[in-house]
Protein backbone atom coordinates (compact mmCIF):
# COMPACT_ATOMS: atom_id res chain seq x y z
CA UNK A 1 0.00 0.00 0.00
CA UNK A 2 1.68 3.20 -1.17
CA UNK A 3 1.19 6.53 0.57
CA UNK A 4 2.55 10.08 0.76
CA UNK A 5 4.82 10.65 3.76
CA UNK A 6 6.22 13.98 4.93
CA UNK A 7 9.46 13.75 6.97
CA UNK A 8 10.28 16.72 9.19
CA UNK A 9 13.76 17.03 10.77
CA UNK A 10 16.39 19.76 11.01
CA UNK A 11 19.25 17.26 10.57
CA UNK A 12 19.87 16.50 6.86
CA UNK A 13 21.39 13.08 7.59
CA UNK A 14 18.24 11.99 9.45
CA UNK A 15 16.06 13.20 6.58
CA UNK A 16 18.04 11.29 3.98
CA UNK A 17 18.18 8.09 6.02
CA UNK A 18 14.42 8.00 6.61
CA UNK A 19 13.76 8.99 3.01
CA UNK A 20 15.86 6.07 1.75
CA UNK A 21 14.17 3.57 4.08
CA UNK A 22 10.64 4.63 3.15
CA UNK A 23 11.35 5.05 -0.55
CA UNK A 24 12.62 1.45 -0.55
CA UNK A 25 9.09 0.46 0.56
CA UNK A 26 7.69 2.45 -2.39
CA UNK A 27 6.29 5.31 -0.34
CA UNK A 28 6.25 8.79 -1.88
CA UNK A 29 8.36 11.02 0.33
CA UNK A 30 8.82 14.76 0.79
CA UNK A 31 11.17 16.50 3.21
CA UNK A 32 10.90 19.58 5.43
CA UNK A 33 13.74 20.98 7.55
CA UNK A 34 11.60 22.70 10.16
CA UNK A 35 8.16 23.26 11.64
CA UNK A 36 7.18 26.23 9.48
CA UNK A 37 8.12 24.41 6.29
CA UNK A 38 6.23 21.33 7.49
CA UNK A 39 3.02 23.31 7.97
CA UNK A 40 3.28 24.74 4.47
CA UNK A 41 4.02 21.40 2.76
CA UNK A 42 1.32 19.58 4.75
CA UNK A 43 -1.35 22.08 3.68
CA UNK A 44 -0.34 22.01 0.01
CA UNK A 45 0.61 18.34 -0.46
CA UNK A 46 -1.85 16.66 1.92
CA UNK A 47 0.37 13.73 2.97
CA UNK A 48 -1.05 10.53 4.40
CA UNK A 49 1.39 10.63 7.32
CA UNK A 50 3.82 13.08 8.95
CA UNK A 51 7.03 11.84 10.63
CA UNK A 52 7.86 14.76 12.91
CA UNK A 53 11.08 15.26 14.88
CA UNK A 54 10.59 16.76 18.34
CA UNK A 55 13.87 18.63 18.92
CA UNK A 56 14.07 21.38 16.26
CA UNK A 57 15.15 25.02 16.52
CA UNK A 58 12.50 27.69 16.27
CA UNK A 59 9.25 25.73 16.20
CA UNK A 60 9.67 22.42 18.00
CA UNK A 61 7.75 19.27 17.13
CA UNK A 62 5.16 19.67 19.88
CA UNK A 63 4.19 23.13 18.64
CA UNK A 64 4.18 21.99 15.02
CA UNK A 65 1.95 19.01 15.85
CA UNK A 66 -0.48 21.19 17.77
CA UNK A 67 -0.72 23.58 14.80
CA UNK A 68 -1.31 20.69 12.39
CA UNK A 69 -4.12 19.37 14.57
CA UNK A 70 -5.67 22.82 15.04
CA UNK A 71 -5.89 23.47 11.29
CA UNK A 72 -9.05 21.99 9.67
CA UNK A 73 -7.05 21.45 6.46
CA UNK A 74 -4.46 19.20 8.15
CA UNK A 75 -6.04 17.96 11.39
CA UNK A 76 -6.98 14.61 9.81
CA UNK A 77 -3.34 13.77 8.87
CA UNK A 78 -1.76 11.21 11.26
CA UNK A 79 1.44 12.34 13.00
CA UNK A 80 4.21 10.12 14.36
CA UNK A 81 6.58 12.09 16.57
CA UNK A 82 10.23 11.01 16.62
CA UNK A 83 12.71 11.92 19.35
CA UNK A 84 15.96 10.85 20.96
CA UNK A 85 14.37 11.36 24.36
CA UNK A 86 12.98 8.27 26.06
CA UNK A 87 11.23 10.16 28.84
CA UNK A 88 7.62 8.90 29.25
CA UNK A 89 6.52 12.47 30.01
CA UNK A 90 7.75 13.58 26.58
CA UNK A 91 5.82 10.72 24.95
CA UNK A 92 2.69 11.67 26.85
CA UNK A 93 3.09 15.33 25.90
CA UNK A 94 3.24 14.32 22.24
CA UNK A 95 0.07 12.28 22.53
CA UNK A 96 -1.68 15.11 24.36
CA UNK A 97 -1.01 17.62 21.55
CA UNK A 98 -2.60 15.23 19.07
CA UNK A 99 0.21 12.95 17.91
CA UNK A 100 -0.98 9.54 16.82
CA UNK A 101 2.20 7.77 17.88
CA UNK A 102 5.59 8.40 19.40
CA UNK A 103 8.82 6.63 18.39
CA UNK A 104 12.20 6.86 20.07
CA UNK A 105 15.55 7.07 18.26
CA UNK A 106 17.22 4.95 17.10
CA UNK A 107 14.11 3.98 15.18
CA UNK A 108 13.23 0.31 14.80
CA UNK A 109 12.23 0.28 11.15
CA UNK A 110 9.96 -2.75 11.42
CA UNK A 111 8.02 -0.90 14.11
CA UNK A 112 7.94 2.27 12.00
CA UNK A 113 6.61 0.38 8.97
CA UNK A 114 3.97 -1.41 11.05
CA UNK A 115 2.81 1.87 12.56
CA UNK A 116 2.83 3.51 9.14
CA UNK A 117 0.70 0.79 7.54
CA UNK A 118 -1.81 0.92 10.37
CA UNK A 119 -2.17 4.72 10.39
CA UNK A 120 -2.36 4.99 6.59
CA UNK A 121 -5.03 2.28 6.50
CA UNK A 122 -7.07 4.16 9.07
CA UNK A 123 -6.59 7.52 7.33
CA UNK A 124 -7.79 6.11 4.00
CA UNK A 125 -10.95 4.86 5.68
CA UNK A 126 -11.61 8.18 7.40
CA UNK A 127 -10.80 10.09 4.19
CA UNK A 128 -13.57 8.20 2.42
CA UNK A 129 -16.08 9.03 5.12
CA UNK A 130 -14.92 12.66 5.23
CA UNK A 131 -15.35 12.98 1.46
CA UNK A 132 -18.88 11.63 1.66
CA UNK A 133 -19.64 13.97 4.54
CA UNK A 134 -18.35 16.98 2.61
CA UNK A 135 -20.57 16.03 -0.33
CA UNK A 136 -23.53 15.84 2.03
CA UNK A 137 -22.76 19.31 3.43
CA UNK A 138 -22.25 20.75 -0.06
CA UNK A 139 -25.76 19.55 -0.92
CA UNK A 140 -27.08 21.34 2.16
CA UNK A 141 -28.25 18.10 3.76
CA UNK A 142 -26.30 18.43 7.00
CA UNK A 143 -24.41 20.89 9.16
CA UNK A 144 -21.14 20.55 11.11
CA UNK A 145 -21.41 19.45 14.74
CA UNK A 146 -18.93 19.60 17.64
CA UNK A 147 -16.62 16.65 18.24
CA UNK A 148 -18.23 13.90 20.33
CA UNK A 149 -17.15 13.35 23.92
CA UNK A 150 -15.43 10.12 24.96
CA UNK A 151 -17.29 10.15 28.28
CA UNK A 152 -19.67 7.22 28.23
CA UNK A 153 -17.72 5.34 25.54
CA UNK A 154 -17.61 1.56 26.00
CA UNK A 155 -14.33 -0.33 26.26
CA UNK A 156 -13.84 -4.10 26.49
CA UNK A 157 -10.73 -5.37 28.28
CA UNK A 158 -9.71 -8.89 27.23
CA UNK A 159 -7.22 -10.33 29.72
CA UNK A 160 -7.16 -13.45 31.90
CA UNK A 161 -4.78 -11.80 34.40
CA UNK A 162 -7.05 -10.18 36.97
CA UNK A 163 -4.57 -7.62 38.28
CA UNK A 164 -3.64 -6.38 34.82
CA UNK A 165 -7.26 -6.18 33.65
CA UNK A 166 -8.36 -4.31 36.77
CA UNK A 167 -5.57 -1.75 36.34
CA UNK A 168 -6.59 -1.10 32.74
CA UNK A 169 -10.27 -0.77 33.65
CA UNK A 170 -9.43 1.66 36.46
CA UNK A 171 -7.33 3.82 34.12
CA UNK A 172 -10.00 3.98 31.43
CA UNK A 173 -12.76 4.73 33.91
CA UNK A 174 -10.90 7.90 34.94
CA UNK A 175 -11.77 9.31 31.50
CA UNK A 176 -15.44 8.42 31.95
CA UNK A 177 -15.35 5.23 29.88
CA UNK A 178 -17.56 2.30 30.80
CA UNK A 179 -15.65 -0.97 30.78
CA UNK A 180 -16.41 -4.65 30.40
CA UNK A 181 -14.15 -7.65 30.97
CA UNK A 182 -13.63 -10.86 29.04
CA UNK A 183 -11.21 -13.64 29.96
CA UNK A 184 -11.49 -15.74 26.81
CA UNK A 185 -12.40 -15.68 23.15
CA UNK A 186 -15.84 -17.10 23.88
CA UNK A 187 -16.58 -14.40 26.48
CA UNK A 188 -15.30 -11.68 24.13
CA UNK A 189 -17.49 -12.96 21.29
CA UNK A 190 -20.57 -13.05 23.50
CA UNK A 191 -20.02 -9.53 24.85
CA UNK A 192 -19.21 -7.91 21.50
CA UNK A 193 -22.28 -9.52 19.95
CA UNK A 194 -24.45 -7.97 22.66
CA UNK A 195 -22.78 -4.58 23.23
CA UNK A 196 -21.43 -2.08 20.65
CA UNK A 197 -17.94 -1.33 22.02
CA UNK A 198 -15.90 1.73 21.04
CA UNK A 199 -12.55 0.20 22.01
CA UNK A 200 -11.11 -3.24 22.68
CA UNK A 201 -7.95 -3.57 24.80
CA UNK A 202 -6.39 -7.00 24.27
CA UNK A 203 -3.52 -8.52 26.21
CA UNK A 204 -1.08 -10.55 24.12
CA UNK A 205 -0.16 -12.54 27.26
CA UNK A 206 -3.30 -14.66 27.53
CA UNK A 207 -2.45 -18.03 29.09
CA UNK A 208 -5.30 -20.18 27.78
CA UNK A 209 -5.87 -18.53 24.39
CA UNK A 210 -3.91 -17.48 21.32
CA UNK A 211 -4.33 -13.71 21.54
CA UNK A 212 -3.47 -13.20 17.86
CA UNK A 213 -6.17 -15.68 16.83
CA UNK A 214 -8.58 -13.73 19.01
CA UNK A 215 -7.47 -10.47 17.35
CA UNK A 216 -8.02 -12.01 13.93
CA UNK A 217 -11.48 -13.18 14.96
CA UNK A 218 -12.40 -9.71 16.20
CA UNK A 219 -11.35 -8.18 12.90
CA UNK A 220 -13.34 -10.78 10.94
CA UNK A 221 -16.56 -10.38 12.96
CA UNK A 222 -19.03 -7.88 11.57
CA UNK A 223 -19.75 -6.40 15.00
CA UNK A 224 -16.09 -5.54 15.70
CA UNK A 225 -14.41 -5.18 12.32
CA UNK A 226 -14.28 -1.37 12.72
CA UNK A 227 -13.70 -1.27 16.49
CA UNK A 228 -10.26 0.08 17.47
CA UNK A 229 -8.00 -2.63 18.84
CA UNK A 230 -5.28 -1.64 21.34
CA UNK A 231 -2.75 -4.32 22.26
CA UNK A 232 -0.88 -4.64 25.56
CA UNK A 233 2.35 -6.63 25.43
CA UNK A 234 5.64 -7.36 27.13
CA UNK A 235 8.77 -5.85 25.53
CA UNK A 236 9.88 -9.34 24.52
CA UNK A 237 6.70 -9.77 22.41
CA UNK A 238 7.79 -7.31 19.71
CA UNK A 239 7.35 -9.85 16.90
CA UNK A 240 3.83 -10.68 18.02
CA UNK A 241 3.01 -6.97 18.21
CA UNK A 242 4.08 -6.49 14.62
CA UNK A 243 2.01 -9.50 13.60
CA UNK A 244 -0.93 -8.00 15.50
CA UNK A 245 -0.65 -4.84 13.41
CA UNK A 246 -0.70 -6.95 10.25
CA UNK A 247 -3.95 -8.45 11.52
CA UNK A 248 -5.51 -5.01 11.94
CA UNK A 249 -4.58 -3.78 15.42
CA UNK A 250 -4.59 0.01 15.73
CA UNK A 251 -2.18 0.72 18.59
CA UNK A 252 -0.19 -0.82 21.42
CA UNK A 253 1.21 -0.16 24.88
CA UNK A 254 4.20 -1.96 26.41
CA UNK A 255 4.42 -3.21 29.97
CA UNK A 256 4.91 -1.88 32.55
CA UNK A 257 1.85 0.09 31.45
CA UNK A 258 1.97 3.81 32.11
CA UNK A 259 -1.59 4.84 33.01
CA UNK A 260 -1.24 8.26 31.36
CA UNK A 261 0.04 6.81 28.10
CA UNK A 262 -2.66 4.12 28.07
CA UNK A 263 -5.36 6.74 28.60
CA UNK A 264 -3.94 9.05 25.92
CA UNK A 265 -3.77 6.26 23.34
CA UNK A 266 -7.23 5.01 24.30
CA UNK A 267 -8.68 8.52 23.98
CA UNK A 268 -7.17 8.94 20.52
CA UNK A 269 -8.60 5.64 19.31
CA UNK A 270 -12.06 6.25 20.79
CA UNK A 271 -12.23 9.75 19.30
CA UNK A 272 -11.49 8.33 15.86
CA UNK A 273 -14.14 5.66 16.31
CA UNK A 274 -16.77 8.17 17.43
CA UNK A 275 -15.83 10.49 14.56
CA UNK A 276 -16.19 7.66 12.05
CA UNK A 277 -19.52 6.61 13.59
CA UNK A 278 -20.76 10.19 13.36
CA UNK A 279 -19.75 10.48 9.70
CA UNK A 280 -21.51 7.19 8.94
CA UNK A 281 -24.65 8.34 10.75
CA UNK A 282 -24.57 11.72 9.02
CA UNK A 283 -24.33 10.01 5.65
CA UNK A 284 -27.21 7.68 6.46
CA UNK A 285 -29.33 10.59 7.62
CA UNK A 286 -28.46 12.58 4.50
CA UNK A 287 -29.35 9.66 2.24
CA UNK A 288 -32.63 9.36 4.09
CA UNK A 289 -33.29 13.06 3.49
CA UNK A 290 -32.28 12.79 -0.15
CA UNK A 291 -34.50 9.80 -0.88
CA UNK A 292 -37.63 10.48 1.16
CA UNK A 293 -40.42 13.03 1.11
CA UNK A 294 -40.14 15.14 4.30
CA UNK A 295 -43.90 15.68 4.65
CA UNK A 296 -45.12 12.10 4.44
CA UNK A 297 -41.98 10.07 5.12
CA UNK A 298 -42.57 8.10 1.92
CA UNK A 299 -39.89 7.59 -0.71
CA UNK A 300 -39.53 10.34 -3.31
CA UNK A 301 -39.37 10.21 -7.13
CA UNK A 302 -35.59 9.80 -7.23
CA UNK A 303 -35.69 6.66 -5.12
CA UNK A 304 -38.77 5.28 -6.85
CA UNK A 305 -37.30 5.46 -10.34
CA UNK A 306 -34.00 3.85 -9.26
CA UNK A 307 -35.84 1.15 -7.35
CA UNK A 308 -38.17 0.38 -10.24
CA UNK A 309 -35.24 0.21 -12.66
CA UNK A 310 -33.48 -2.18 -10.28
CA UNK A 311 -36.51 -4.46 -10.05
CA UNK A 312 -36.90 -4.55 -13.81
CA UNK A 313 -33.21 -5.31 -14.28
CA UNK A 314 -33.81 -8.62 -12.47
CA UNK A 315 -36.15 -9.75 -15.24
CA UNK A 316 -39.46 -9.06 -13.49
CA UNK A 317 -40.86 -6.93 -16.33
CA UNK A 318 -43.83 -9.23 -16.93
CA UNK A 319 -44.65 -9.58 -13.22
CA UNK A 320 -44.73 -6.04 -11.96
CA UNK A 321 -47.50 -3.47 -11.68
CA UNK A 322 -47.33 0.29 -11.21
CA UNK A 323 -50.24 2.22 -9.67
CA UNK A 324 -50.34 5.98 -10.21
CA UNK A 325 -52.54 7.47 -7.46
CA UNK A 326 -53.90 11.02 -7.31
CA UNK A 327 -56.03 12.75 -4.67
CA UNK A 328 -59.16 14.07 -6.38
CA UNK A 329 -59.80 17.84 -6.38
CA UNK A 330 -56.89 18.48 -4.02
CA UNK A 331 -56.58 22.11 -5.14
CA UNK A 332 -60.05 22.83 -3.89
CA UNK A 333 -59.12 21.37 -0.48
CA UNK A 334 -56.17 23.76 -0.27
CA UNK A 335 -58.27 26.68 -1.45
CA UNK A 336 -61.09 25.99 1.00
CA UNK A 337 -59.21 24.92 4.13
CA UNK A 338 -55.67 26.26 3.59
CA UNK A 339 -52.33 24.62 2.85
CA UNK A 340 -51.76 23.46 6.43
CA UNK A 341 -54.93 21.39 6.19
CA UNK A 342 -53.88 20.23 2.74
CA UNK A 343 -50.66 18.92 4.28
CA UNK A 344 -52.66 17.02 6.91
CA UNK A 345 -54.76 15.46 4.15
CA UNK A 346 -51.60 14.38 2.31
CA UNK A 347 -50.23 12.83 5.49
CA UNK A 348 -53.49 11.04 6.27
CA UNK A 349 -53.77 9.60 2.76
CA UNK A 350 -50.10 8.57 2.77
CA UNK A 351 -50.53 6.76 6.09
CA UNK A 352 -53.71 5.05 4.90
CA UNK A 353 -52.00 3.87 1.71
CA UNK A 354 -48.95 2.67 3.63
CA UNK A 355 -51.09 0.69 6.06
CA UNK A 356 -52.86 -1.09 3.20
CA UNK A 357 -49.88 -2.17 1.09
CA UNK A 358 -47.72 -5.28 1.31
CA UNK A 359 -44.36 -5.12 3.06
CA UNK A 360 -42.51 -5.76 -0.20
CA UNK A 361 -44.42 -3.11 -2.17
CA UNK A 362 -42.85 0.33 -2.59
CA UNK A 363 -44.91 3.47 -2.02
CA UNK A 364 -43.65 6.93 -2.97
CA UNK A 365 -44.92 10.49 -3.17
CA UNK A 366 -43.66 11.84 -6.48
CA UNK A 367 -44.99 15.37 -6.25
CA UNK A 368 -47.98 17.42 -5.14
CA UNK A 369 -50.91 15.13 -4.46
CA UNK A 370 -49.57 12.25 -6.58
CA UNK A 371 -48.36 8.90 -5.28
CA UNK A 372 -46.97 5.77 -6.94
CA UNK A 373 -47.21 2.19 -5.72
CA UNK A 374 -44.89 -0.43 -7.22
CA UNK A 375 -46.11 -4.01 -6.78
CA UNK A 376 -43.50 -6.64 -7.67
CA UNK A 377 -44.89 -10.07 -8.51
CA UNK A 378 -48.37 -8.66 -9.25
CA UNK A 379 -50.15 -9.27 -12.53
CA UNK A 380 -52.84 -6.98 -13.91
CA UNK A 381 -55.83 -8.63 -12.18
CA UNK A 382 -54.11 -8.63 -8.77
CA UNK A 383 -53.07 -4.99 -9.19
CA UNK A 384 -56.61 -4.01 -10.18
CA UNK A 385 -58.08 -5.75 -7.13
CA UNK A 386 -55.55 -4.06 -4.84
CA UNK A 387 -56.28 -0.68 -6.40
CA UNK A 388 -60.01 -1.13 -5.88
CA UNK A 389 -59.44 -1.91 -2.19
CA UNK A 390 -57.27 1.19 -1.80
CA UNK A 391 -59.82 3.38 -3.57
CA UNK A 392 -62.70 2.07 -1.44
CA UNK A 393 -60.76 2.44 1.83
CA UNK A 394 -59.65 6.00 1.10
CA UNK A 395 -63.25 6.90 0.23
CA UNK A 396 -64.20 6.10 3.85
CA UNK A 397 -61.64 8.54 5.31
CA UNK A 398 -63.02 11.55 7.13
CA UNK A 399 -60.17 13.91 7.96
CA UNK A 400 -60.57 16.46 10.74
CA UNK A 401 -59.91 19.91 9.29
CA UNK A 402 -60.68 21.86 12.49
CA UNK A 403 -63.75 23.26 14.25
CA UNK A 404 -65.41 19.86 14.05
CA UNK A 405 -65.44 19.89 10.24
CA UNK A 406 -64.60 16.68 8.37
CA UNK A 407 -63.14 16.50 4.89
CA UNK A 408 -64.04 13.59 2.62
CA UNK A 409 -61.29 12.41 0.28
CA UNK A 410 -61.27 10.21 -2.82
CA UNK A 411 -58.52 9.04 -5.11
CA UNK A 412 -58.18 8.06 -8.76
CA UNK A 413 -55.77 5.31 -9.81
CA UNK A 414 -54.15 4.40 -13.11
CA UNK A 415 -52.48 0.99 -13.50
CA UNK A 416 -49.88 -0.34 -15.92
CA UNK A 417 -48.63 -3.92 -15.92
CA UNK A 418 -47.44 -6.85 -18.05
CA UNK A 419 -44.82 -5.04 -20.09
CA UNK A 420 -42.96 -6.87 -22.85
CA UNK A 421 -39.28 -6.43 -23.72
CA UNK A 422 -40.09 -5.08 -27.17
CA UNK A 423 -42.42 -2.45 -25.75
CA UNK A 424 -39.87 -1.46 -23.12
CA UNK A 425 -37.05 -1.04 -25.64
CA UNK A 426 -39.29 0.96 -27.93
CA UNK A 427 -40.30 3.26 -25.08
CA UNK A 428 -36.69 3.91 -24.05
CA UNK A 429 -36.85 1.82 -20.88
CA UNK A 430 -39.29 -0.37 -18.97
CA UNK A 431 -39.48 1.92 -15.94
CA UNK A 432 -40.26 4.97 -18.03
CA UNK A 433 -42.90 3.06 -19.99
CA UNK A 434 -44.66 1.73 -16.90
CA UNK A 435 -44.80 5.15 -15.26
CA UNK A 436 -45.97 6.85 -18.45
CA UNK A 437 -48.69 4.30 -19.12
CA UNK A 438 -49.92 4.42 -15.52
CA UNK A 439 -50.03 8.22 -15.80
CA UNK A 440 -52.12 7.98 -18.99
CA UNK A 441 -54.56 5.67 -17.23
CA UNK A 442 -54.76 8.09 -14.32
CA UNK A 443 -55.79 10.92 -16.63
CA UNK A 444 -58.48 8.70 -18.13
CA UNK A 445 -59.77 7.96 -14.62
CA UNK A 446 -59.91 11.64 -13.74
CA UNK A 447 -61.52 12.60 -17.06
CA UNK A 448 -64.09 9.85 -16.50
CA UNK A 449 -65.39 11.36 -13.27
CA UNK A 450 -62.64 10.59 -10.66
CA UNK A 451 -62.84 8.18 -7.73
CA UNK A 452 -62.19 5.26 -10.02
CA UNK A 453 -59.55 2.80 -11.23
CA UNK A 454 -58.36 2.48 -14.82
CA UNK A 455 -56.22 -0.43 -15.94
CA UNK A 456 -54.28 -0.47 -19.17
CA UNK A 457 -55.68 -3.31 -21.23
CA UNK A 458 -58.24 -4.06 -18.54
CA UNK A 459 -61.85 -5.31 -18.84
CA UNK A 460 -64.68 -3.28 -20.32
CA UNK A 461 -66.06 -0.48 -18.13
CA UNK A 462 -68.33 -1.62 -15.34
CA UNK A 463 -71.85 -0.29 -15.33
CA UNK A 464 -73.06 1.15 -12.11
CA UNK A 465 -73.01 4.00 -9.65
CA UNK A 466 -70.49 6.51 -8.41
CA UNK A 467 -68.42 3.67 -7.04
CA UNK A 468 -65.14 2.95 -8.81
CA UNK A 469 -65.30 1.98 -12.43
CA UNK A 470 -62.66 -0.04 -14.22
CA UNK A 471 -62.09 1.14 -17.77
CA UNK A 472 -59.95 -0.19 -20.57
CA UNK A 473 -57.34 1.42 -22.75
CA UNK A 474 -56.49 -0.58 -25.83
Amino acid sequence: MTARILIVDDVPANLRLLEAKLAAEYYQVRLADGGAAALSVARAWQPDLVLLDVMMPGMDGFTCCAKLKDDPVTQHIPVIMVTALGDPHERLRGLDVGADDFLTKPIEYETLLARTRGLVRLKRLLDEWRARSETVRALGLDTPRPAPSIAGARALVVDDWDQGAQAVEAALSRDGMMTGRARSRAEAAALTAAVPFDLIVLSLSLEQEDALALASGLRAAEATQDTPLLLIADPAQRARLLRGFDLGANDWVLRPVDDHELRARARNQVRRKLYQDRLRADLGRALQQALTDPLTGLYNRRYLVRHLEGLLATGQASDIAVLMIDIDRFKSINDRYGHATGDRVLQAVAEALRARTRVFDTLARIGGEEFVLVMPGARAAEAQAAAERLRADIETLAIDVGDGALCAVTISIGISAAITRAVAEGAGGAAAWLLEEADKCLYVAKDGGRNRVVLRGGPAPLAGTNAATAAAIN
